[in-house]
């Protein structure tokens, strides 16, 4: 088979993303041994320096896609190289690394993964306890990925020590699982989940979500159809669950007549949520139930979310006596802001629940869990459960600006809408009141940020329906072209 290229020429190599979620590349283009050691090695030097722990213990997994074990075994060796007791736990999922982090009493953690990115890219995605005594695993904060980010663009490689030693753990999955059902039993008893029976058809995409799902699902006594649990790395659609890829698993939900469908991405911090009827309702729903799951046992409690979420979660929390405190966007900051609240429950819009009676990072069993658990303890479908939040709309582009712009822009789409509400901490948030211009009857929202990776502006609005998110949007549309 031959491939042809317009202008005759190769496309260029994808860059090498690095981010406050670690480092990503192409596999045998930018993510190679060599940068998988050297990121390692970055990693390995900040935590020993922010420990002070001589040895330090870490725990790594993958999720299981292509030339995931030479880039395990080179970031494995360079730690252990530096002295590191080093725990490989195999396929694994983030937050079953973040887990076992925990469970083994390390210092930190390392997964080797691309997140929802296609199988030809790998990566590698930090985790460390937070301070205090009661350290929980979570993804650096961003002054801390920053630093991590430093030590691998200067690579300097750091002396070696003796002492370093890589043991394997195959028990991962069990513990997570364990976890989780112990969690879960206090929003509704993991036996009455088991006498409900539930049929429900998962697709893991061939990544490291299979084995937890099962294991998770069996216990809680569903009647389990399980697509794409392999674990090979090998993924049978793009992976990202958004609903132009879950064609699939939906129709096996309608036609194994199942009560729910879950697709998760490949290192299963992710899910989406499929009802009863096999249609795909978004991940958007997947903090809202799990809120729904965990609230009603509170009072007065705060959501912690990030300012893409949809505003599904403002409405349930005061229906519980709380609040919704809103963070900037990535995992890093929810995480933070939940710790210093004291959140029992957050997450993100994109099917990330943070359930801090499992872990303090995002994670599909538990959101799996809660589901089961309001579905169990209301006594409703998936449909009914999804009717009893407003339903709103939420639409998405891309606007590029040129290099150097895109502050310039987020402050002209401000002052557009100087008469809304506000909100600068992570690019420019517009809330439009209802009745206002762009409010529509039940109010409305545009978020505008830059992305940390391409010359481009994310854009994401929120409405009653699609005609006013997609109006807000050519509206930052048109601001941002000036630049």
């Amino acid at each position: 088979m031959h491939t042809r290229f317009l202008n005759g020429a190769a496309p260029e190599p994808a860059a090498l993303m690095l981010s406050v979620s670690g480092c990503r590349g192409v596999v045998g283009q930018t993510m190679t041994p060599a940068v998988a050691a050297q990121f390692a090695r970055a990693f390995g030097d900040w935590l020993r320096e922010r420990t002070a722990i001589a040895r330090p213990t870490v725990v790594i997994g993958r999720d299981g896609r292509a030339g995931g074990l030479p880039l395990r075994d080179a970031a494995a060796g360079a730690l252990a190289d530096l002295g590191f007791r080093v725990i490989d736990v195999g396929v694994a999922t983030t937050p079953t690394v973040a887990v076992m982090v925990e469970h083994r009493a390390a210092e930190g953690g390392l997964v080797l993964t691309a997140s929802h990115n296609p199988g030809e890219w790998n990566g590698l995605k930090a985790l460390a306890l937070s301070d205090g005594p009661a350290g929980r695993c979570r993804a650096p904060a961003a002054e801390d990925a920053q630093r991590i980010i430093d030590r691998f663009r200067a690579g300097d490689a750091p002396a070696r020590r003796d002492g370093g030693a890589i043991e394997e753990d195959a028990s991962s999955a069990e513990v997570h699982v364990e976890r989780v059902l112990r969690a879960v039993e206090a929003i509704a008893p993991v036996e009455k989940i088991r006498a409900q029976k539930f049929r429900v058809v998962v697709d893991s995409v061939n990544a490291s979500g299979a084995a937890g799902a099962r294991l998770l699902l069996e216990r809680l006594g569903c009647k389990l159809t399980h697509l794409h649990a392999d674990g090979s790395g090998v993924f049978p659609h793009p992976p990202e669950p958004t609903r132009e890829h879950l064609g699939e698993l939906c129709a096996r939900v309608a036609r194994e007549r199942a009560d729910v469908g879950f697709a998760q991405d490949p290192d299963a911090d992710r899910v989406a949520v499929i009802d009863e009827h096999g249609r795909y309702i978004g991940e958007e729903y997947t903090l809202a139930f799990a809120a729904m799951a965990v609230l009603p046992g509170t009072h007065g409690a705060t959501v912690a979310a990030n300012l893409s979420t949809s505003r599904m979660i403002d409405d349930i929390a005061p229906q519980f006596g709380g609040r919704v405190l809103r963070t900037a966007v990535g995992e890093a900051n929810v995480a933070g802001a939940m710790l210093e609240a004291r959140c029992p429950i957050g997450g993100e819009g994109n099917g990330g629940v943070i359930w801090p009676a499992v872990a303090l990072i995002r994670d599909s069993l538990s959101a799996m869990a809660l589901t089961l658990a309001a579905l169990t303890r209301d006594g409703v479908s998936v449909s009914s459960l999804a009717a009893r939040v407003p339903g709103y709309i939420i639409e998405k582009r891309k606007a590029p600006v040129r290099e150097g712009l895109a502050r310039r822009a987020g402050e002209a789409i401000a002052a557009r809408f100087a008469d809304a509400a506000i909100d600068r901490q992570d690019g420019v948030r517009v809330d439009f009141a209802p009745g206002s211009r762009f409010g529509g009857a039940d109010g409305a929202w545009l978020h505008v940020r830059a992305s940390n990776t391409e010359p481009i502006m994310r854009l994401i609005a929120e409405a009653g329906d699609a005609d006013l998110a997609r109006a807000l949007l050519d509206e930052a549309e048109g601001v941002i072209a000036r630049f």
